[in-house]
């Protein structure tokens, strides 16, 4: 697990609900159960603020760090699609972009990520399609310096002409077997963990089942029931995601809490 992306699921799925800010102690804290050093914390910071995702504050603890603007809404987005809050539902029309990719190989894997996290497949190198509009995705390619054409199109053929295009699009064998390979290892990680477990181990069991299934934000697009395979296994990987991540939560928050009131209490013994 690396430290910058742990720090997303953290704030997305901790601290965000909690003002979205934190002393650089309680980060610290809260990524060593995850086995993350502090330098590589810091480190993962600084490169964040630099990217625009962090601000630097003071808080009375200490230095901390808060969320942007940019990282709010990117993390309420993969919150919505991690969670599942929003119905998945089709207008029988297809957001279709055909743009100029990049010069540079890093440009090019850059932006394929960005647009596969926004939900969008690709038909080849300058055409990706998606099943919903992405509100970002203007300013995502605009940010990047990319010239780009954006249509909204509809199959002649219907839906079984869409369930060509889709799969075309995005292999679903693949994120299929992605799916059953991640109940699999999931599965004994999250036996373990039982009422007897202590907070700090329900945490570090409930921090890697998100961040192993936030993963598939950039694998799948979250098509609507009437593109997907019969008996899809993602169905069934969502209902044990929801399963052990809702038993967890209680004892998850706890440790949170506590990390977050550690510097907090220093304060006040200081301040005596």
């Amino acid at each position: 697990m690396q430290a910058r992306s742990a720090l997303f699921d953290l704030y997305g799925d901790h601290l965000r609900p909690r003002g979205g800010r934190a002393p650089v102690a309680a980060l610290v804290k809260l990524l060593a159960p995850l086995g993350i050093a502090p330098p590589a914390v810091r480190t993962a910071v600084s490169r964040m603020v630099r990217q625009g995702w962090l601000d630097p504050l003071r808080m009375a603890s200490g230095p901390g760090y808060s969320i942007t603007p940019k990282a709010a809404r990117r993390l309420d987005e993969a919150a919505a699609r991690i969670y599942r809050t929003g119905r998945v539902s089709w207008d029988g029309r297809f957001d279709l972009l055909v743009l100029e990719a990049p010069g540079s190989r890093r440009d090019r894997q850059r932006l394929a990520a960005n647009l596969s996290f926004l939900g969008y497949g690709t038909l080849d190198e300058q055409t990706w399609v998606a099943t919903r509009p992405a509100e970002d995705v203007d300013l995502l390619l605009g940010e990047a310096g990319i010239r780009f054409e954006r249509f909204t199109a509809s199959h002649f053929a219907g839906t079984p002409g869409a369930m060509g295009v889709v799969r075309r699009a995005w292999n679903l064998t693949e994120i299929g077997r992605a799916y059953e390979r991640f109940v699999a290892e999931q599965r004994p990680q999250l036996s373990a963990v039982t009422v007897r477990s202590t907070d700090e181990d329900a945490y570090a069991a409930r921090f890697r089942l998100v961040h192993a299934w936030r993963t598939f934000l950039f694998r799948d697009p979250q098509l609507p029931p009437a593109l997907l395979p019969e008996r899809w296994p993602g169905t069934a990987a969502a209902s044990f995601f929801d399963r052990h991540a809702a038993r967890l939560r209680p004892a998850a928050d706890r440790y949170v809490e506590q990390c977050l009131d550690a510097g907090n209490r220093i304060v006040r013994q200081k301040g005596r």
